[in-house]
């Protein structure tokens, strides 16, 4: 099944602040409450490795020095002070911080796969596609497939592929959903041409935050992702399965890709 939908012709770009659904509204505060623990895990790994060499290496140097010079003792006394310092802050502020949404809470039920396509596709739709005139094309293989897992959280993955991929298209773009279940995992892939001004245009009608997007048109180590899509890689490990967002390359457009087993079990 494909189907499509455009912006009204001659339609002019809505501010930035534009009003938005509740679901919308609360979706995009999820994606940035995840979006936030995201960043602090990432603070919390890359800043222990280099505070664990800078005490190893105190130590090297306390061995080194001379033991009956106060100066160079105090020094080193000094250094693992201030590592131990860092280390706590960690441990307390941002380990404490991420306490909340460190575990994903998951309600499993058996749901329908087609109905949960339709809902985002549609809100994605009315809430930005048309106000940007951006299309949205829908190639579904779904039947009556089944998933067992967390239909909210799932739908908000959905809905947050959708809305990042129009967020960095341009007018009169399109954006495109390709979506199947095997006999073990359902599969959705959002493909789109990206394009770093459309995403970060202040001109053009947003739901997600300045700061995320700007953040999302940097360049990315590899196999790291934009940090505003940390709810959909949260929500994909937490069922079992996985997300990947993958770059463009020549000829060739951006996608971000969903993997969920059928049935989902919570990750350990």
């Amino acid at each position: 099944m494909t189907t499509s939908s455009t912006g009204t012709a001659g339609e002019q770009p809505v501010p930035s602040g534009f009003a938005v659904s509740e679901r919308t509204a609360y979706l995009r505060a999820e994606t940035a409450l995840f979006m936030r623990d995201h960043v602090l895990s990432l603070v919390s790994h890359d800043l222990r490795g280099p505070l664990n060499a800078i005490h190893s290496w105190a130590y090297v140097l306390e061995r080194k020095l001379d033991a009956n010079d106060p100066n160079a003792q105090r020094a080193v006394t000094g250094i693992r002070s201030g590592v131990d310092q860092q280390v706590k802050l960690l441990e307390t502020i941002v380990d404490a911080t991420r306490a909340e949404t460190k575990s994903l809470a998951l309600t499993y039920a058996p749901f329908p796969l087609h109905p949960l396509l339709d809902e985002n596709v549609e809100e994605v739709r009315s809430e930005l596609a048309r106000r940007r005139d951006v299309e949205l094309q829908v190639d579904s293989q779904l039947g009556t497939e089944q998933l067992n897992g967390d239909r909210t959280r799932l739908a908000a993955a959905l809905w947050l592929m959708l809305t990042f991929a129009v967020e960095a298209s341009v007018e009169g773009a399109t954006v495109k959903l390709v979506t199947r279940a095997d006999t073990s995992a359902w599969h959705a892939a959002v493909t789109y041409d990206a394009n770093a001004t459309a995403l970060s245009d202040p001109a053009l009608p947003h739901v997600l935050e300045a700061f995320a997007r700007k953040q999302a048109g940097e360049p990315r180590e590899a196999k790291r992702i934009a940090w505003v899509l940390a709810l959909c890689k949260r929500v994909a490990e937490a069922h079992g399965g996985a997300f990947e967002q993958i770059d463009a390359t020549t000829g060739e457009p951006a996608t971000l890709s969903l993997r969920i087993p059928l049935s989902a079990t919570a990750a350990r």
